[in-house]
């Protein structure tokens, strides 16, 4: 009898063991998740402040194209987009899966509560919204900044690299298109040709020069600007068709606004007159009708940048 106590005594001993030790093992399980989810909450610093974000959060509403096109390319999931305006090539967020979050420049505020997602992702076009925003979630600027254009898009890239785990994808991805675009700007400069840009719009005509939102073309792609003192605006400098004759460029590029807002009057019948068919860009086949998706709805993502380079080298060829 008493050997039978003693044997039952030890069993017990050992399951309080095995309890304490479980415990033990539960609370420093705990602990250690604790600290990971600490390492996984990182600040970005951005043009509107400061903000606290979770790695890999889950719901995110992006209202910046260039940063859409840079999640697409990296394979990251998005809850909401404003659904207007969208790039063709981006058409897949039409989708109804996706939820529509209204327009560039008027959010829907309600859906994006109703959402209560973990991020939003803005850029220029609602950047005075942006304290509306951050009532909802956690709200980064992603803008470009065009005086420094590559720096910026390589900034906004790593953001996202950081934030979703995508490091790795980010590097490759940045490292193929600065190559594209030393290429193209090699090509560029020795061809020693000058150029115009210019933005189309019902007919109106606005000149963009180095330092603008398509100053890219001038400042890493290296086509020398016919007219350096265009100033540096979002909505470029308004301008005559006599200008671009007096300028006479070598080439002249061509955004066509009313060709993705859904306007009446394309760029070519507007601009191919009998003025610019006295140009040399016209007489020399060098008038260069760039695609809006990338350069006027979504610049600044990892497709639509390296997709501008290959139509400026397109064109210099």
């Amino acid at each position: 009898m008493k050997k039978l106590y003693m044997v039952f005594l030890a069993a017990l001993l050992a399951v309080i063991v095995a309890a304490c030790g479980s415990n033990e093992g539960s609370t420093t399980a705990d602990n250690e998740k604790k600290e990971t989810k600490k390492e996984e909450t990182i600040t970005v610093q951005h043009e509107l402040g400061e903000t606290k974000v979770d790695k890999n959060p889950d719901k995110v509403v992006v209202f910046d194209f260039g940063t859409l096109d840079s999640m697409d390319k990296l394979g990251i999931n998005v809850t909401g987009v404003p659904q207007d305006s969208m790039p063709s090539y981006l058409s897949k967020y039409e989708d109804k899966k996706y939820e529509n979050v209204g327009g560039l420049k008027e959010p829907d505020f309600e859906k994006i509560s109703e959402i209560n997602p973990d991020l939003i992702i803005i850029s220029g076009r609602q950047a005075d919204q942006y304290d509306e925003f951050t009532k909802i979630a956690p709200t980064i600027h992603m803008g470009l900044d065009t005086e420094n254009y590559m720096t910026s898009f390589k900034k906004n890239a790593q953001t996202l690299g950081e934030i979703f785990g995508k490091e790795a994808e980010v590097e490759k991805e940045v490292a193929a298109v600065e190559k594209t675009m030393a290429t193209v700007k090699e090509e560029a400069q020795a061809s020693k040709k000058n150029g115009l840009i210019v933005l189309v719009n019902e007919g109106k005509v606005s000149a963009y020069g180095p330092g603008s939102r398509f100053g890219i073309i001038h400042d890493e792609l290296g086509i020398t600007p016919v007219d350096a003192g265009i100033e540096a605006s979002t909505h470029g400098q308004g301008v005559s068709f006599e200008y671009i004759v007096e300028k006479n460029p070598d080439y002249l590029f061509v955004v066509d606004r009313s060709a993705v807002v859904g306007g009446e009057s394309p760029a070519k019948q507007a601009l191919e007159n009998e003025l610019i068919k006295k140009t040399k860009a016209y007489k020399e086949g060098n008038i260069v009708y760039l695609d809006p998706n990338y350069w006027y709805l979504s610049g600044g993502g990892l497709l639509s940048v390296a997709e501008m380079a290959k139509e400026i080298e397109k064109a210099v060829q």
